[in-house]
């Protein structure tokens, strides 16, 4: 069983309502998402494991378990080209859950007509392999948002 945490401190809002047809119709994967506290923040890991994928603005932590998190840092933020994000590790890197992996201004990006909502994602999650999937409420970064089987 992975316990996956918030990457974010915010408010938990659930994959339907992220304002973009691939994640909230969890086309991507099943999981939900984050509305982040606006500021400068730190994204942190949300699982022990390797960073295999790594952008400025997402990244994918694979457990032992192989298990694969996809943390999205807001919606169309590819295109700030990175502007605006500091990555704090690096791709090959093993990660502890709440270790920081890149530094962000959620403000910023909102600033930049861009919306700073955030989906952690189950990459290749089977159906009903989640529970406990937090879709409401105030969460600090790292606390618990899912479980997966």
């Amino acid at each position: 069983m992975t316990q996956v945490s918030s990457p974010l401190t915010g408010r938990a809002i659930g994959l339907a309502a992220v304002p973009d047809p691939v994640f909230s119709g969890a086309m991507v994967g099943p999981g939900t998402a984050v509305d982040p506290e606006r500021g400068p923040a730190e994204a942190v890991a949300p699982i022990d494991g390797l960073v295999v994928s790594l952008h400025p603005h997402a990244f994918v932590v694979v457990d032992d378990e192989g298990h694969g998190v996809l943390t999205h840092l807001g919606i169309d933020t590819v295109q700030l080209n990175g502007e605006g994000f500091d990555l704090l590790v690096a791709k090959g890197d093993r990660v502890e859950r709440g270790q920081p992996v890149v530094r962000w201004d959620t403000a910023a990006v909102e600033a930049a007509g861009k919306s700073p909502i955030s989906p952690v994602v189950a990459l290749e999650a089977a159906e009903g392999a989640l529970s406990d999937v937090r879709e409401d409420g105030g969460l600090k970064a790292g606390e618990t948002l899912f479980s997966w089987r």
